[in-house]
């Protein structure tokens, strides 16, 4: 009787593991609660999943110890005197030993509803003409002169309609680029900046930007895997665990945080990110402008796995850097092994839902003849397991990004 009771168990155990850790469609869902199950189930269930955790290999996140360093910059209304300007930083930044260096949000102009639309430049098609969009061609000679992994801050898009004139949409959007000045990336600010603190600031991006509809990560060869973000997506912890459950090694967050909600949760959501995905996170934020309409905070700084501050900058400009080294986010998530810990029986992984992941790797180029003129479509369409990236016409390239859900959506 001991022994089918025994076997009754296992099998029990095993079905119950397998349910929790089989993916659904969309939800989570326990048929029973535990608390239902027999004393000697639930230990037994809880001992297996605990050894099953243990003995769970990772990834390693970073091949070797980087330079990381963020440029606090002070820009102005002379977009190429800014462009310039972070030129001159950014080598400065290269030659202290950066090899991934970080700008500001809205680095090449000033921050403000009013200017969005006056500074902002055509992205596409990929690349652009250099007088459609100075801002591109400086950043990747910035990255290929100094043979550094650039993450340019953010500028102000503009993109335009296929087939029109007239239909103009505005996002704050941030460039990635590689060693050879090629770009590896683009993130669209997902979450936008509208918030109303009555007696201290009110603004609201949404007035002229609209959000884009991503989680950016972006491989970098020669270390691993990071991802990117803009300002106001830091308050949001779900982009932030979706990045570190796919492996990224640090957040990089262009920001600017105004001096109202910059002492309050500022440096609190840089070490909050960081303790609660046990990697690095660094926020780049410009020098304060105290003649501009808009007072940024400053206080750029980049946080250990452990969450804590590794450098910080004043509100003034400045160059703040740090080595970000593997082995401590080794040491974090075994000390504290919050990764192996999380209990998916009870609450979703928000990684594993319908999650709209750009991991801009281009895989081939079709010429627009040969395209599915269904896939040029905006909007979910099914599609294979690559991304593609297609030359679509003169004015537009589009890249296609798979959801995990097997759709795909069109971005630059």
């Amino acid at each position: 009787m001991r022994a089918t009771t025994s076997r009754s168990l296992r099998i029990l155990t095993s079905s119950l593991i397998a349910s929790f850790t089989r993916p659904t469609s969309s939800t989570y869902h326990c048929r029973q609660p535990l608390s239902a199950l027999p004393t000697t189930a639930r230990l037994l269930l809880h001992s297996r999943i605990r050894k099953m955790a243990s003995s769970t290999k990772h990834p390693i996140l970073l091949k070797k110890p980087v330079k990381l360093a963020c440029i606090q910059l002070a820009s102005g209304a002379d977009k190429a005197a800014n462009l310039s300007h972070a030129a001159d930083k950014v080598r400065d930044a290269a030659s202290g030993g950066a090899n991934i260096v970080v700008l500001p949000e809205c680095f090449n102009s000033p921050y403000g509803c009013d200017f969005f639309p006056s500074y902002a430049e055509q992205l596409l098609p990929s690349p652009p003409p250099a007088e459609q969009s100075p801002s591109f061609h400086a950043l990747s000679a910035m990255a290929r002169d100094n043979g550094i992994y650039l993450v340019g801050g953010s500028i102000p898009e503009l993109a335009i309609e296929e087939g029109t004139k007239d239909t103009k949409t505005y996002y704050n959007t941030s460039l990635v680029f590689g060693p050879d000045g090629k770009l590896l990336a683009s993130h669209r600010k997902v979450h936008l900046f509208d918030i109303d603190i009555p007696g201290k600031i009110k603004f609201k991006e949404s007035d002229v930007l609209s959000p884009g509809n991503s989680v950016t990560l972006v491989d970098l060869p020669d270390y691993g895997r990071i991802a990117v973000a803009i300002c106001y997506d830091i308050r949001f912890p779900e982009l932030a665990m979706i990045a570190a459950r796919k492996d990224c090694f640090a957040l990089v967050y262009p920001g600017a945080f105004n001096t109202t909600t910059g002492p309050l949760h500022w440096r609190l959501q840089g070490q909050a990110r960081a303790m609660d995905n046990q990697i690095y996170v660094a926020l780049c934020s410009p020098a304060r402008d105290t003649s501009a309409g808009y007072h940024a905070y400053g206080h750029s700084l980049i946080v250990d796995p452990m969450a804590q501050v590794l450098v910080e900058a004043e509100e003034s400009e400045a160059i703040v850097s740090a080595e970000l080294d593997g082995q401590k986010i080794e040491e974090a998530r075994s000390g504290i092994p919050l990764r192996d810990q999380r209990r998916f029986d009870i609450y979703p992984d928000v990684s594993q839902a319908k999650v709209r992941l750009y991991r801009r790797v281009i895989v081939s180029r079709i010429p627009f003849p040969c395209a599915d003129a269904a896939i040029l479509n905006r909007g979910p369409k099914a599609l294979g397991s690559s991304p593609t990236y297609l030359d679509c016409s003169p004015a537009h390239s589009w890249k296609l990004v798979l959801c995990s859900s097997g759709h795909a959506d069109s971005a630059p």
